[in-house]
């Protein structure tokens, strides 16, 4: 609040005057009090900033220290180094502000509350003691009797004299009281504003310093995914290298020597063995013996300089010793002395023995004839008491899934951003990518994208299929149909990364370049697929035609309806030769002719005849309306692909249910349509693979009806409930044995045996039987690469004779 005191209004010495004088006064006093807390709250602020620089100095000093720690690594000494000096530099910056502050708020405002308030109060106590002293003279004036001129007189000299300093005093008071409360806000505004420009330095100073860094930073932001990549490669190897290493037989520890004369570092054989001493007391020591250029050598320590027992193998001979009470000891004699030593078995004491020998024999062929090393190299000079394989190498990884992706048109470059040779995968929608697009699509969550290398990682036959089938310029076609009609420009190869990640959430997540569909397009695509579906069923390719299933023959003592036979799981064993003992039981080539009837259990027949099957003609109704969800159903059945990935960017419930159609989902549609690859794309974009009709039968069950083991082989990896049974209480399994399909029987008996098994293991057991996962892969490669294989049944009929 602004006050000024009127210096005409002073000289009246009005209640006026009084009344602003006090106003003043206490204005001033609070002044005082909010400026000298404003500056003891800066003295705080400026105490604490030396401090955190203090703390972060220390803190810089840690970062070079490992800077120093990491001279191995180029890389990493390099950046710390350089992110100390510009950590070093912000610290100077901020002593810079806080030496500001202190000048600006502590300094100015101190000097503005010493000199300017402190004026005032002297100010104010001449006024008050001439405001006393006229009160006293006015007084004294009115009481001077009026007989008693001399009286008279003396108080009216003393009242003008007064009068005449008081008005002198107020007047010097009033100009004091308006000159300080003119300055008071240029002093406060210029030292605040002093203040805040000192933070603008300080942070374009900032700015400019990051700057200068941020390529730096970009350019390892870019290393590290490369660094994460490596890792991730590096971690691989050394967990197969592990599991290798542990599968070997470590019982003996003698299994891991060996004698390798070629070795690179030039040391053909090492290992723990007891030397006796020389001296008087005979004692043993254990330690660190090596055979290397020709000589026999022990260490203690590994950095200890490596003591020589034999100059020259050529001039030794070793030998066992048997003579003394320890077992497993043999001795290396030179002309000049002998050494005794012992091994911690009679395998290791052999190897030594004949490791020595080797390199005494090596010693001569090497002085003699260095020719004669090339020779070596392909005889066999190395010996090892490891007998054990390294396990072979089964899956589809690396080169090979790289180059049939690469070759689809479009895949030889990344989708979204155009990077070339990319070596990465979105496996949903069926797309390559680069390294940051794969960052940036790994972030956006597995529902909208599941990232999967194209060279670290292994891939199905049916996933290498489903990447085959779509591709970068199938998925373009969708997802950026109205690209350039919104005049969105697409990403380029060494575009920031936000904008690549804004263009690849506006892409996929908010689908903002796909063209949605009329009404009436959308009813012709419909129309057409479900066309499409019905010259798929009448052709030979959807399912081929099969032998007619066998009879099975009744043994003694059962009846026609299978009561008294054993059911679809009796005589699986819950263990680790359970599978092989079902497997015996199963005909070896998979399939039951009339003589495997009539050897083996008959097959539960129905008793009674059951509804119409599921395996029906498709016929096509128009429907109440048409929407993205009905698109994926009819194109799930026509295996269509990229009318399924179009119908999924339109907004299509991956599991829609059609209510007009005993609530089939695109899933059992897929099935119906046989087709392998459609299944698997449903399933990577989160089908439910247990999700019933109102038959209560879900995608296992129709596979199992339809014969298709491929399709099978696949729900019952993805976790397809085999225990489920549906109206007619029938469950995938006694489904299979009804049709006499071997194949699928013996796929739902060694997953619920496997299953078995997991569960008595413990519920952290991930291992299961090998027999069932062998046999699993198999059935997986064979629907890929030769499914006419596997279409050597009938398919289900319950209402058959």
């Amino acid at each position: 609040m602004k006050i000024t005191v009127d210096f005409e209004e002073c000289l009246k010495d009005s209640p006026r005057f009084r009344a602003t004088i006090e106003e003043v006064e206490g204005d001033v006093c609070e002044l005082e009090s909010k400026l000298d807390k404003l500056v003891k709250l800066c003295i705080g602020m400026i105490d604490a900033g030396k401090a955190y620089n203090a703390a972060n100095k220390q803190f810089v000093n840690g970062i070079r220290e490992l800077a120093q720690q990491s001279t191995r690594d180029e890389v990493i000494e390099s950046s710390l180094t350089k992110f100390a000096e510009s950590l070093q530099e912000m610290i100077n910056y901020h002593t810079i502000l806080f030496d500001q502050a202190q000048r600006s708020i502590k300094t100015q405002l101190q000097t503005f509350v010493k000199d300017d308030l402190r004026k005032f109060k002297e100010a104010k106590k001449q006024f008050d003691k001439v405001s006393e002293e006229k009160e006293a003279a006015l007084i004294k004036n009115a009481q001077a009797p009026r007989n008693k001129q001399h009286e008279v007189e003396e108080a009216t000299n003393i009242l003008t004299a007064t009068r005449k300093c008081f008005r002198h005093i107020v007047l010097d008071y009033v100009l004091q009281i308006n000159v300080l409360q003119s300055k008071r806000r240029s002093e406060i505004l210029k030292s605040m504003l002093s203040f805040m420009y000192a933070h603008l330095t300080f942070f374009h100073q900032g700015y400019d310093l990051f700057s200068e860094l941020q390529p730096l930073m970009k350019q390892l932001g870019g290393q590290l995914d490369q660094l994460v990549v490596d890792a991730a490669k590096e971690k691989r190897d050394m967990e197969q290298k592990h599991s290798t290493i542990q599968q070997k037989d470590f019982s003996h520890d003698d299994t891991k020597l060996e004698y390798n004369v070629d070795a690179d570092n030039g040391i053909a054989m090492e290992g723990y063995l007891f030397k006796r001493a020389s001296n008087a007391f005979k004692t043993w020591n254990r330690r660190w013996f090596s055979i290397q250029n020709n000589q026999l050598v022990y260490q203690k320590k590994f950095k200890d300089n490596p003591t020589v027992v034999v100059e020259d193998l050529r001039l030794c001979t070793v030998k066992h010793c048997e003579d003394i009470e320890r077992r497993f000891c043999f001795e290396v004699v030179s002309p000049t002395k002998s050494c005794m030593m012992q091994a911690d078995s009679e395998k290791l004491r052999q190897a030594w023995i004949k490791a020595v020998q080797n390199s005494i024999a090596t010693a001569f062929r090497d002085k003699g004839d260095d020719g004669e090393k090339l020779d070596r190299k392909s005889s066999t000079s190395t010996g090892s008491l490891d007998s054990s394989g390294e396990p072979k190498e089964r899956s589809l990884k690396g080169e090979s899934a790289l180059q049939k992706v690469l070759a689809i048109p479009g895949n030889a470059c990344c989708c979204d951003c155009g990077q070339p040779d990319p070596r990465w995968a979105s496996i949903n929608l069926g797309i390559t990518l680069c390294i940051q697009c794969s960052g940036i699509h790994r972030s956006l969550g597995v529902h909208f994208s599941k990232v999967r290398s194209l060279t670290l990682d292994t891939w199905e036959p049916e996933l290498l299929k489903l990447m085959c089938e779509l591709g970068n310029k199938v998925i373009n076609e969708i997802y950026e149909a109205r690209r350039e009609e919104l005049g969105a420009r697409k990403p380029q190869p060494g575009d920031p990364r936000h904008e690549v990640e804004a263009y690849i959430k506006a892409k996929y997540v908010d689908r903002r370049f796909v063209r949605r569909p009329s009404d009436e397009e959308l009813r012709n695509k419909v129309v057409t697929l479900s066309k499409q579906e019905k010259r798929l069923s009448s052709s030979s390719e959807h399912l081929p035609p099969r032998p007619p299933p066998p009879t099975p023959k009744l043994r003694p003592g059962s009846n026609a309806s299978g009561q008294t036979v054993k059911s679809a799981d009796s005589g699986i064993q819950n263990s680790a030769d359970g599978s092989r003992e079902m497997l015996a039981n199963t005909p070896s080539n998979n399939s039951l002719t009339d003589a495997d009837a009539a050897e083996s259990p008959p097959m539960p027949m129905p008793a009674t005849l059951p509804p119409p099957s599921p395996c029906k003609e498709m016929v096509f109704y128009e429907p109440k309306e048409y929407s993205p969800g009905l698109q994926l159903y009819w194109a799930s059945c026509a295996r269509s692909l990229p009318d399924m990935a179009e119908a999924l960017a339109h907004g299509a419930e991956v599991n829609w249910v059609n209510t007009e159609d005993d609530k089939r989902t695109p899933l059992i549609m897929a099935v119906q349509g046989g087709s392998l690859v459609t299944c698997e794309f449903l399933l990577q974009n989160a089908a439910n693979v247990n999700q019933q009709d109102t038959q209560g039968r879900g995608p296992l069950h129709h596979a199992t009806m339809l014969g298709h083991t491929g399709q099978v082989c696949l729900f019952l990896k993805r976790g397809a409930n085999q225990n489920a049974a549906d109206i007619d209480e029938k469950t995938p399994l006694a489904i299979a044995v009804e049709a006499a399909n071997a194949d699928i029987v013996t796929l739902l008996r060694l997953a619920k045996m496997n299953e078995e098994m997991r569960e008595a293991e413990g519920p952290y057991s991930q291992s299961g039987d090998e027999t069932y996962q062998d046999i699993f892969q198999d059935f997986t490669h064979m629907a890929s690469n030769d499914p006419d294989k596997l279409n050597r049944y009938q398919q289900y009929d319950p209402q058959r004779p």
